[in-house]
């Protein structure tokens, strides 16, 4: 007679006495639940953080990268469509919105690095206590310069000097889109934009987390991004390779004024508007994690994969 070992779901036969076999019952859902998916999240920041920071340079220089594809299929779409946008402006911001998710469908696919989604995951794990305060400004600085160079190897290589949008009619809309963008708003303006933006982008990265399959997760990403860009909210990265480029292009924007209006606005923008999910997400779901035994659930599979004798097949 086999020894049986009693799991919580149901008796297995083991064949070996110091082995237990574990049945469980299969998960068929396809999303995580909401306090499943701030644990993930968390984790995701407590990851990152472990990173070697030239690892963390590079995928966010990537990510500026896969970023800007997406924004250069938006100006095809847009600006190479003067007289639609003449006679319904709000058919060409939907159709460049639609196209333009499929920039952060390819860096969340990828794990690269965005700067819009770590100004909610790290704050959630400071919070949270998983990670200590000073990881946030070393994060975002080097996220943030990787994500600039990526957008201005983008906007210069890509754009540019392989001479696919120096002329018109690409050329007159990136000139003006730097008017419209960053010198006709008023700074408070580019700011509750960039607020409206990172709601959004966050929504969607929270929304893609929770998803288990490539497809809903592309679908989780791809309606809250095609709702900010069809809006014209202000996205602190995708405006380092639009902007950028339009500087490139001779527009009447300049690197000062770009820094001071567009690129800190939308920046702190960003920031509160992570926020926005962050704080409800800790709130909600975070607050009560002793409670809930989800931690202690952790701790004890932690020692369970560390003690040989505790192991499961």
């Amino acid at each position: 007679m086999l020894p049986y070992h009693r799991s919580e779901n149901r008796t297995i036969a083991s064949p070996l006495p110091w082995i237990t076999i574990t049945s469980t019952p299969m998960d068929t859902s396809s999303t995580l639940k909401p306090a499943e998916v701030a644990v993930a999240l968390v984790e995701q920041a407590v990851a990152k953080h472990n990173t070697r920071l030239d690892k963390t340079f590079l995928k966010a220089f990537l990510a500026g990268v896969m970023l800007s594809f997406g924004g250069l299929f938006d100006i095809i779409i847009t600006g190479g469509s003067p007289s639609l946008t003449a006679s319904n402006p709000g058919i060409v911001k939907v159709l460049g919105g639609f196209v333009f998710p499929v920039g952060l469908v390819m860096i969340v696919l990828q794990g690269f690095d965005l700067l819009t989604s770590n100004l909610m995951i790290f704050p959630m794990a400071v919070l949270n206590g998983r990670l200590p305060w000073w990881s946030i400004p070393v994060n975002w600085i080097t996220v943030t310069f990787g994500n600039l160079a990526g957008s201005l190897f983008f906007a210069a290589v890509l754009s540019k000097y392989d001479g696919l949008v120096v002329s018109d009619p690409y050329a007159s809309y990136i000139r003006d889109f730097a008017v419209t963008k960053a010198i006709t708003p008023g700074w408070y303006q580019i700011l509750i934009r960039g607020i409206g933006c990172n709601w959004l982008v966050c929504v969607a990265v929270w929304q893609a987390a929770g998803a288990k399959e490539t497809y809903s997760k592309i679908l989780a990403i791809w309606l809250p991004i095609w709702v900010f860009v069809a809006c014209g909210f202000d996205h602190v990265v995708a405006n380092m390779f639009s902007l950028s480029l339009s500087i490139m292009l001779h527009s009447e924007l300049t690197v000062d004024l770009y820094i001071r209006k567009s690129l800190i606005a939308s920046y702190l923008g960003n920031i509160i508007g992570a926020l926005f999910v962050c704080l409800p997400a800790v709130y909600f779901y975070l607050g009560d994690w002793h409670a809930g035994g989800m931690r202690d659930a952790e701790e004890a599979r932690e020692r369970k994969n560390s003690d040989p004798s505790e192991r499961t097949i």
